[in-house]
C-alpha cells in the first residue's frame, strides 16, 4: 500500500472528510485530494502531523515509499522492467491534454464523413421529383461529398501530427512515474458518468436510426421519402458517432497510460485507433466506385444505411473487446 492509499484508509477509519483532515493539518482540501490521488507527496512536517493525528508511526506511513528506493537483488523479469520507457507526470498530463483537445475534432471529422453523402442523396430526391437536373445533382453532390471527406481527412492528419510523439504508448511497454496512475484513475472517475451516458445515448440512437426508413417502407412512401429517411438515418448515426468518439478517445488514452483494455503489454500490437476514419473512407470509396461503374445512382445510396447500421455493431464489438 502506497502513502496515498494509507492516507485514504486512515482518514476514513477516523470518519473524517478531506475538508476535516485538511483543517486539522492546516492545508487546503485540494492539497489533501492531491495526496490521496498520488499527484503530490506531503512534506515531512505534514507526515509527522498525520502520524500524530492517526496515532501511527511515520515509519508506517513512509515505509513502503522508502523501500521502493532501496536497491535489492532483482529477478530476471525485474531487470527487464528497468529497460521500459518511463512516462513522467508532466508527459502523461500533456498527453491527456492533447488527447482531450483533439478528440472533439476527430469526432467531428468522423461525423462529417457520415453526413457527407446527404447532399448527394437530397439532390437525387430532387431529381426524382423533376426539380433538378440529374447531371447537376450528381456533380454538385459529389463536389460537396469530396470536400467534406477532404475536411475530415485533413482533420485526422492534423490531430495525428499533434499526438504522433506519443505513438509509443500504443506499441511499447511502459512504466509510469509515481503519481501518474493515481492521477489517471482520478480523471477516469471524473469522466465516468459522461462516458457511460454518451455510449448509452449513442447505442440508442444507432438502434433508433433505422425507424424512419422502416416506417416509410411500411407506409409505402415514394423514392423521395425513402431518400429523406436515409438522410435522417445518416444524420442520427453521425450524432451517435460524435458521442462515441468524443469520449472513446480520452478513455483509450487512460487505458494506454494504465496499460489496460486493448493496451495491455500482450495486446499493444492490436491497435484500432484508426478504425473510424478507415471505415468511413472505405465506405465512401465503395459508394463512389460502385456508383461510377454501374451508373446506378438511384439505388447505390443503400450502401450508406447498411454501412451506418454495421458501424454501430462493429464499434460496439470493439468497445466490448476493450472492456474484456
Amino acid at each position: 500500500m502506497i502513502l496515498a492509499d494509507k492516507i485514504i484508509d486512515l482518514r476514513k477509519k477516523c470518519g473524517w472528510s478531506q475538508e476535516e483532515l485538511a483543517e486539522k493539518l492546516g492545508v487546503s482540501r485540494q492539497a489533501v485530494s492531491k495526496w490521496e490521488s498520488a499527484q503530490s507527496i506531503p512534506d515531512l512536517e505534514r507526515v509527522i502531523a498525520m502520524s500524530q493525528l492517526f496515532s501511527v508511526s511515520t515509519d508506517y506511513l513512509l515505509k513502503e515509499e522508502m523501500e521502493a528506493s532501496v536497491p535489492q537483488t532483482m529477478s530476471a523479469e525485474e531487470v527487464m522492467v528497468t529497460g521500459l520507457r518511463r512516462v513522467s507526470m508532466e508527459e502523461a498530463s500533456e498527453f491527456l491534454r492533447v488527447k482531450q483537445e483533439t478528440s472533439p475534432k476527430i469526432a467531428l471529422g468522423a461525423a462529417v464523413c457520415c453526413l457527407a453523402p446527404i447532399p448527394l442523396l437530397l439532390f437525387c430526391a430532387l431529381t426524382a421529383k423533376n426539380i433538378m437536373d440529374q447531371t447537376m445533382a450528381v456533380t454538385l453532390g459529389l463536389v460537396i461529398l469530396i470536400l467534406a471527406v477532404t475536411f475530415a481527412v485533413v482533420n485526422f492528419i492534423t490531430c495525428g501530427m499533434k499526438t504522433g510523439a506519443y505513438e509509443y504508448l500504443e506499441k511499447e511497454p511502459i512504466e509510469t512515474a509515481y503519481g501518474v496512475s493515481g492521477m489517471v484513475r482520478e480523471q477516469i472517475k471524473a469522466r465516468r458518468e459522461m462516458y457511460i451516458r454518451n455510449n448509452v445515448v449513442g447505442v440508442v440512437m444507432c438502434i433508433l436510426s433505422v425507424l424512419p426508413l422502416i416506417c416509410i417502407a411500411l407506409l409505402g412512401g415514394d423514392e423521395a421519402w425513402v431518400i429523406a429517411a436515409v438522410c435522417l438515418l445518416l444524420a442520427i448515426v453521425a450524432a451517435a458517432v460524435y458521442l462515441f468518439i468524443s469520449v472513446g478517445i480520452p478513455q483509450a488514452s487512460f487505458e494506454k497510460l494504465l496499460e489496460e483494455g486493448d493496451y495491455t503489454r500482450a495486446r499493444k500490437a492490436m491497435n484500432h485507433s484508426a478504425f473510424v476514419p478507415t471505415y468511413w473512407c472505405v465506405v465512401t470509396a465503395a459508394f463512389l466506385g460502385y456508383s461510377f461503374i454501374t451508373n446506378d445512382w438511384e439505388r447505390s445510396w443503400i450502401i450508406w444505411p447498411v454501412a451506418g447500421v454495421l458501424f454501430g455493431g462493429l464499434y460496439l464489438f470493439m468497445v466490448n473487446r476493450k472492456q474484456a
